[in-house]
């Protein structure tokens, strides 16, 4: 909000008048607002393992964050192109795989990763789009500018909390958001559809979409639900799912329907027992047969989380060269990668510095944040990472970037993320808003919900809307 002299920057100066005019108790009232909206709405998440009750309401912040036209103009542009890059990187590995014959990529990094799915090779897939929903995670760096934390291709959530924040933030500051020129978020339920409906509508003239869940006891259950209603498109779990003729039906009250695609919330290892899992409950039995034959599609595509595994991640520059023969318009984090002998020399000395993930985790779970562990903590860690270390990268610590934050009735800073939500079908679409993750904890680094993080309003302004940035 400030820099580096305290002055105010030109995109907050609104913002900032206004919260000026306002005491230590009209904040508290509009923090209470904002949590009643949420728990009347049901705007819930699940943390499993939880000692007390799991479903709770997602702590969300008071106050937007705001992000200026020609920041944004940048964001956009950089994750347009690294989508592309990584849906012509799919495309390839589960066809000709040239890119691994060149030696751009390992082709063990790759052939061995856990989200690889050899029932994808040389399957059609329209527009060639894999990743038709995805989630980048983006933090600002100490120069100000933004980079790639870590990319979301395979089932990425979020987007209804910004959804939700949104319709918030509208009332609790509606005359600072009226006057602020902020872009409007509320087509992209629209905007989901289409691209949706877009990867069938080359067979079918009006396809029919629905949500595939596992069901009220998965953490994200709110948004399955809530994306559907706003969609107008059924919620359906796997035992409403019957294939027929490598035919996907779902069941309804007057009989079989046929279904054309499935935006599916189901991880990949859950989609078909006969394919996959064989225990799996949540799925149908077949379903990926009727993917095979052409007869049903499904988003994101199986498969496409090996685009966003944490080593591959390492490449991804070289990968939207290789592709685009274009520089990164958003750059990577420095990364280390386990399975490099000279690379794991260098981590397990550091671990008191680094930041260690696991490939295949995530949600803030299987990672070691160095500078705020223990002696005790690194040790099994370390030994960890020596018995598989094909599983783990690290990176710097990052120091992430503050955002000002009511915290008891008082406005102090907290780290924050940025997790835009871009689409992919017949076209690529940014969707100009976000999802700020805050740590609300004082000092955490950690910003997931799971973790105890929260969120916040994002604001993009429409070119014109603000001065120069400060």
């Amino acid at each position: 909000m400030r820099a580096p002299d305290g002055e105010v920057r030109a995109h907050y100066a609104a913002l900032a008048t206004r919260l000026e005019t306002l005491s230590a108790q009209d904040l508290a009232e509009r923090q209470r607002t904002l949590e009643r909206f949420f728990l009347l709405q049901g705007i819930t998440f699940t943390v499993y393992g939880a000692e007390s009750t799991t479903e709770r309401i997602i702590p969300t912040d008071l106050l937007p964050r705001i992000i200026a036209a020609q920041e944004w103009a940048t964001i956009e542009a950089g994750l347009t192109q690294r989508l592309k890059a990584l849906n012509m990187f799919l495309a390839d590995i589960y066809a000709e795989q040239q890119i691994l014959m060149d030696g751009v990529v390992p082709r063990d990094l790759v052939l061995s990763a856990p989200s690889y799915r050899r029932e994808m090779q040389n399957l059609y897939v329209p527009h060639q789009a894999y990743a038709n929903v995805c989630g980048s995670d983006l933090i600002r760096q100490p120069d100000g500018a933004f980079a790639v934390l870590e990319d979301n291709l395979r089932v990425p959530s979020g987007v209804s909390y910004m959804l939700a924040n949104r319709e918030a933030s509208k009332r609790v500051f509606p005359g600072t958001f009226r006057g602020a020129g902020v872009r409007p978020i509320d087509r992209y339920p629209d905007l989901l559809l289409s691209t949706l409906k877009s990867m069938a509508a080359d067979w079918r003239p009006n396809p029919q979409v629905v949500v595939l869940t596992p069901g009220v006891y998965n953490s994200a259950y709110f948004e399955h639900a809530y994306l559907a209603r706003l969609m107008g498109a059924p919620l359906v779990e796997g035992r409403d799912l019957v294939v027929h003729d490598n035919m996907v039906y779902m069941r309804t009250t007057t009989g079989l329907r046929r279904i054309d695609v499935i935006y599916r919330r189901v991880d990949d290892d859950f989609i078909d027992p006969l394919t996959f899992r064989r225990d799996s409950g949540l799925g149908a039995a077949g379903l990926f047969n009727a993917y095979r034959a052409g007869n049903v599609v499904i988003c994101n595509a199986p498969g496409t989380g090996v685009a966003d595994d944490k080593a591959v991640y390492a490449y991804v520059p070289d990968i939207i060269r290789y592709y685009l023969s274009e520089e990164p318009i958003l750059p990577n984090i420095e990364t280390y990668l386990c399975r490099e002998p000279s690379q794991l020399g260098h981590v397990l000395a550091n671990l008191d510095k680094l930041v260690v993930k696991a490939v295949g985790a995530s949600g803030g779970y299987g990672m070691l944040v160095g500078p705020h562990s223990t002696r005790a903590e690194r040790e099994t860690f370390a030994e960890a990472v020596k018995a598989d270390p094909d599983n783990y990268i690290a990176q710097p610590t990052i120091q992430l970037s503050t955002a000002p934050c009511l915290i008891d009735s008082a406005i102090e800073p907290r780290h924050v993320d940025l997790r835009p939500f871009i689409l992919s079908g017949e076209k690529i679409v940014v969707t100009p808003g976000a999802l700020t993750r805050v740590a609300l904890r004082k000092g955490s680094l950690v910003v997931n919900s799971s973790q105890g993080g929260g969120s916040k309003d994002t604001w993009v302004l429409a070119e014109g809307q603000e001065g120069p940035l400060a």
